[in-house]
């Protein structure tokens, strides 16, 4: 394992023995936790696959990149540890209560921070209680808060794509006016990967009234290759993106915590998989390189499984 460690972690690590007085075993369990977490999300982020964790080298990651962790991000770690590595609750629950404290330092002690996402991680079941995505019922209510203002068709588009594509915030931004062809919508990934996903009708039908009624009306809109524009007639950017889904949030009522385009992309994976796809069509659909990051966001709930089994027809014999 290249254990080369950043200096915002090794500064932790020295804090908690000089000063918190833990002792060098727990230091090296929270060691080996923080490691293994920021392996897990600079994986998710550039799309590298989990069996292959262990080489990556986290010696020149920064404060920036730590400021990016969500406390989505911080679930999907605890559920990899769950699904991936089989940990226990207690295992899990050490391991967040070791982002809690690298997180707590970071913000209380070097004022590095100006969010906490770590503040509300509760230990370790969180994953049953608070689903990190919306169900069919709730997703069709998100839609209905679509506000009818100036930007309603291009809103409307977005989280068709959303929804039906499951692509990632950066991806939706990136795309061009060329990335459509006929019913095909090709997507630079991570890793500039291309990939080509289909578009259902409902894509199709909302993609054709946007630039109808509304893209072709934006300022600047007949020279800029960016397939969605702000008033500005500029690119969108993950921001603005993240404040309209924030206000589609509020305005629907649903209000769910922590709503965010990541989230939409989980809601999209596990409506598809609780539709029939396979874990294999979802790979290529989501653009992950292994099945194991897959299986992370189809979240299948036990009482399904019971179901499953109760279905058998074998179980109705005699």
């Amino acid at each position: 394992m290249n254990r080369e460690i950043p200096k915002i972690l090794k500064d932790f690590l020295v804090y908690l023995t000089t000063i918190k007085g833990k002792s060098l075993r727990t230091r090296k369990e929270y060691e080996y936790d923080l490691i293994l977490f920021l392996r897990f999300l600079k994986s998710i982020e550039e799309d590298i696959d989990l069996a292959q964790m262990n080489e990556i080298s986290i010696k020149e990651m920064n404060i920036d990149f730590i400021k990016d962790i969500s406390l989505e991000d911080i679930y999907l770690f605890l559920e990899y540890c769950e699904v991936q590595r089989h940990n226990s609750a207690a295992s899990r629950a050490r391991k967040a209560a070791t982002i809690k404290s690298f997180f707590k330092y970071l913000k209380g002690k070097r004022r590095l921070l100006e969010y906490n996402p770590a503040d509300e991680l509760e230990t370790p079941k969180i994953g049953k209680k608070k689903p990190i995505y919306m169900n069919q019922v709730e997703a069709e209510t998100f839609i209905d808060g679509i506000k009818k203002n100036n930007h309603y068709y291009r809103n409307y588009c977005m989280i068709m794509f959303f929804l039906n594509l499951g692509l990632r915030v950066s991806e939706l931004c990136s795309l061009n006016l060329t990335s459509i062809q006929e019913k095909v919508l090709y997507v630079v990934g991570k890793g500039d990967k291309e990939r080509a996903v289909f578009l259902n009708n409902v894509c199709i039908q909302s993609l054709k009234v946007y630039m109808q009624k509304e893209r072709q009306y934006i300022k600047g809109a007949s020279t800029n290759e960016s397939l969605f524009l702000s008033q500005k007639g500029t690119r969108l950017t993950r921001q603005t993106v993240a404040k309209i889904v924030k206000q589609i949030n509020e305005a629907s009522g649903l209000k769910k915590d922590k709503l965010t385009p990541h989230k939409l992309r989980h809601t999209s994976a596990t409506i598809m998989y609780k539709n029939g796809a396979d874990i294999r069509s979802l790979q290529h659909i989501l653009g992950h390189s292994s099945v194991s990051t897959t299986q992370i966001y189809t979240h299948v709930e036990d009482k399904e499984i019971q179901q499953v089994i109760e279905r058998n027809p074998f179980n109705h014999s005699g």
